[in-house]
């Protein structure tokens, strides 16, 4: 039988499956739905205060009949285009399951959804335990992190083109982005790893499931993001490091062209100096001056040429 509620003047909807199994769901939790929590359920004050905060790191309080365990999924703004935590707050007891976040985390709310409007979903997520629908509910958050980790491997591969096709600025600036995002994907997972591995090697008396067969698969999945996400730093640090060598490059490129330009130039300018000084000098203040004039531009020409052959001669341009 279904049992679907939703209490009045909180923000807690809830399913439950043939009588045995609830789930609560609460979006944005408030002082009202934690107040609701330690009525109805008389959860631990420290808990419901780390409910409100969403601010915690992931972790695992074992109570005597129920497991508080907080961990982090990654949304990704487009916006700001980075990857940033979402809280997920989760009680797991005998015959319930409390799941709290700050609603925005998609795969948790079509679950939900999908439960409360469908019997062979409730069945088939809800008609087992508390701890298989615990591990549905995680088994379904870290698929969702793999599109989040395939939209960074393409963003890198294309850094690939960008560095030896634009501008450098630009190029600087995708990598500063991409850098950015990976390091807070990073700092996402990373935490993540402990707590999954403790479920999955830790003994709970209310967990009716193969803990390491079904949290092992989590830790698998949790393992191989962990994996790609490192695959990534890699590159991009390789990348950072070729496009500094690029920009030291073209730096050089640029001062060893003006370097030459300006050694063309030095013979001219001492000339075109010596003349301009206000004393009296060969060739000037006589009927010869044009002369003297084309004679000058002249040695100016064929020194800058000189010196450009001897250039190139040396393999200096």
């Amino acid at each position: 039988m279904q049992i679907t509620a939703s209490t009045d003047s909180y923000n807690i909807n809830s399913v439950c499956c043939n009588g045995k199994l609830t789930w609560y769901y609460i979006e944005k939790a408030t002082e009202r739905e934690a107040q609701y929590l330690a009525d109805n359920f008389h959860f631990h004050t420290l808990a419901l205060d780390d409910v409100l905060s969403r601010n915690q790191r992931p972790k695992i309080d074992d109570y005597e009949s129920y497991l508080f365990i907080v961990l982090h999924f990654p949304v990704f703004d487009k916006t700001n285009r980075v990857t940033t935590p979402s809280e997920l707050d989760i009680f797991i007891g005998e015959n319930f399951v409390v799941t709290s976040h700050k609603g925005d985390l998609k795969p948790l709310s079509k679950l939900f959804n999908e439960c409360l409007i469908d019997e062979n979903v409730r069945q088939k997520y809800m008609g087992r335990s508390a701890s298989f629908l615990f591990y549905q509910l995680l088994d379904r958050l870290v698929n969702y992190c793999f599109p989040i980790l395939d939209r960074i491997e393409d963003n890198v591969d294309k850094i690939e083109d960008l560095i030896f096709s634009r501008a450098v600025p630009e190029t600087v600036r995708e990598i500063s982005m991409i850098r950015r995002d990976l390091i807070s994907f990073r700092r996402i997972i990373h935490p993540q790893i402990s707590v999954v591995e403790e479920l999955e090697k830790e003994k709970y008396p209310f967990f009716k499931e193969d803990q390491d067969v079904y949290f092992g698969d989590i830790a698998d999945h949790i393992r191989k993001i962990w994996d790609g996400l490192e695959d990534c730093k890699e590159v991009v640090d390789g990348l950072a490091d070729t496009s500094n060598w690029l920009t030291s490059h073209r730096i050089q490129e640029v001062m060893r062209v003006l370097t030459i330009v300006m050694a063309m130039m030095a013979p001219a300018t001492l000339i075109a100096s010596i003349y301009g000084m206000n004393v009296h000098l060969p060739g000037g203040n006589g009927a010869g001056d044009f002369l003297t004039f084309i004679v000058v531009i002249g040695f100016m020409m064929v020194t800058a040429g000189a010196m450009l052959w001897y250039f190139h001669r040396k393999n200096w341009i």
